[in-house]
């Protein structure tokens, strides 16, 4: 094994990783030398049945009375979210955002496993001292996919740092990202992977790309454009940790894009520009699949040699 660091990646997560973040870590082993050598999970989070939001057959009433209890929290922005719950039913599988144990996915079979229970105060998480040391003993670099917003010693424990994505530029569209993207009609978006520091969207830039969003929809679409560019950045920005002549990008507090709170798409107004604007694509994709011409086979072909 080469000298380059880092060698030894850590991660941060829930009791279950989005497809995307399997495949993310997947192409990590695949294409470079480190190793996967401590997953921090959240166990706090009592997930017990992640993978049974894969499978979304029908609308019972459970979905019901989890709507009336979205909808305390989430406003107007619960109809979006009912309306991506009815898609799944009518055939959108969203293969990407399939929830995966962490004790079953085999690319972390080799990792020790370490429970956290973190504390929590005015939406920032800090981890224990104990967690903190072993990531600092045991990782070069941190990867965060769960754990919500973090601070404290553990970002700066491991030698570089803590790695966090966020599907924006984060010197255009911070917070909600893809949301406020989407409700601007924007025809690009790109995705940053930042080492973070106590702000919000607002680490050091490590690995940032971006897409076209042609042929996105939906509010969905853009998420999953989105994450199919993070699965390649997380390769890139580690690379480029492993550079000696690397320096992450530092971002002026003046040059950091605007803050799109959460509580913004509560707002009728925005929810239902979404909502318009993802059911109007749905339609568009729905007559466009009735309308593409159908495959036929050419009986004559071949019988005239």
């Amino acid at each position: 094994m080469s000298e380059a660091e880092p060698a030894t990646v850590g991660i941060l997560t829930e009791p279950f990783l989005y497809k995307w973040q399997v495949r993310a870590i997947e192409r990590l082993q695949n294409e470079t030398d480190v190793t996967v050598s401590l997953v921090v999970h959240n166990d706090v989070d009592t997930e017990s049945e992640a993978e049974s939001w894969n499978t979304k057959q029908r609308i019972g009433l459970e979905d019901v009375v989890q709507f009336v209890d979205v909808f305390r929290r989430e406003k107007a922005w619960t109809f979006v979210l009912a309306e991506r719950s009815l898609g799944r039913v009518l055939g959108d599988e969203q293969r990407l955002w399939h929830r995966h144990s962490i004790e079953t996915v085999d690319c972390l079979a080799d990792a020790e496993y370490v429970p956290c229970v973190p504390k929590t105060e005015d939406g920032w998480t800090e981890l224990p001292d104990d967690v903190v040391d072993r990531l600092a003993a045991d990782c070069d670099v941190v990867v965060r996919f769960g754990f919500g917003l973090v601070r404290g010693a553990v970002l700066t424990a491991p030698e570089y740092g803590v790695l966090s994505f966020h599907p924006a530029d984060i010197r255009r569209y911070r917070g909600m990202g893809p949301p406020a993207i989407f409700h601007d009609g924007q025809n690009r978006a790109g995705a940053t992977l930042q080492r973070l520091n106590e702000s919000i969207d607002g680490g050091e830039i490590v690995a940032y790309d971006e897409v076209s969003l042609e042929g996105c929809d939906t509010l969905w679409d853009v998420f999953d454009r989105l994450v199919a560019l993070q699965i390649t950045l997380l390769v890139e920005g580690i690379n480029s940790l492993r550079d000696p002549t690397f320096e992450p990008q530092t971002v002026p507090d003046a040059q950091l894009g605007e803050f799109y709170y959460r509580r913004q798409r509560r707002t009728p107004s925005f929810a239902g520009r979404v909502l318009a604007k993802n059911l109007t694509g749905r339609a568009r994709r729905w007559v466009g699949r009735r309308d593409a011409p159908t495959e036929t086979t050419d009986l004559s072909s071949g019988l005239s040699d």
